[in-house]
């Protein structure tokens, strides 16, 4: 099992990462918790946890330790594949997943793109005992989607759509909401938290 890479940042393209690792070059999926901190250049470690299929091996990777164990739980629940384990940690910060879990708050969890009652149901129900023991062991951060970011292309409102769409919205939800707020923010981080929060409400 690979715990971690550590490498340069030598290419971004929403939600994957290309890690240099002395002349190897890696394709990382991650949440745009974790994307958003990146820059191209960037010496990173990155904590991952490797999914391997009949047809295929894909590597996840995040900012720090605490994420990739809420992944790696997340994937414990029926019905939860990496896709959506991604887009729920892309949404929601670690604090408010616990915070949502713990208050049985369904409605912030079908904000969820691919989430629908049913499952926030079985996420509730699964998740609730396990994370109380985590509960109490996150601090505060800034929300990492605030981050500085660089992507391969040099339009911040394609960067955000693109982002949004790499989550599981659909193209019209992600310029719709990119539209509504590209006015106020000239950095792609900024315009992708703000479209976020807008379709969190």
């Amino acid at each position: 099992m690979i715990g971690c890479i550590i490498g340069e940042v030598f290419a971004l393209e929403a939600p994957t990462v290309l890690l240099n690792v002395n002349g190897v070059g890696y394709e990382i999926d991650t949440p745009l918790s974790t994307f958003c901190q990146l820059q191209k250049g960037q010496k990173v470690t990155l904590w991952t946890h490797l999914v391997v299929r009949e047809d295929a091996q894909q590597l996840y990777g995040f900012s720090d330790a605490q994420e990739k164990t809420i992944f790696r739980t997340l994937l414990k629940v029926n019905g939860v594949g990496p896709k959506m384990a991604l887009g729920i940690l892309s949404t929601l910060s670690v604090e408010l997943l616990i915070h949502t879990i713990e208050h049985d708050d369904i409605n912030t969890l079908i904000k969820v793109p691919g989430v629908g009652k049913k499952t926030a149901e079985r996420l509730m129900i699964e998740l609730r005992d396990r994370f109380k023991a985590l509960a109490h062991s996150t601090g505060s951060t800034t929300n990492a989607a605030a981050a500085q970011i660089q992507f391969m292309t040099n339009s911040p409102v394609a960067e955000a759509e693109a982002a949004l769409q790499s989550l599981g919205y659909k193209p019209a939800e992600a310029q719709k909401a990119v539209a509504a707020v590209k006015a106020d923010y000239t950095e792609s981080a900024d315009i992708i938290r703000a479209a976020l929060k807008s379709m969190m409400k």
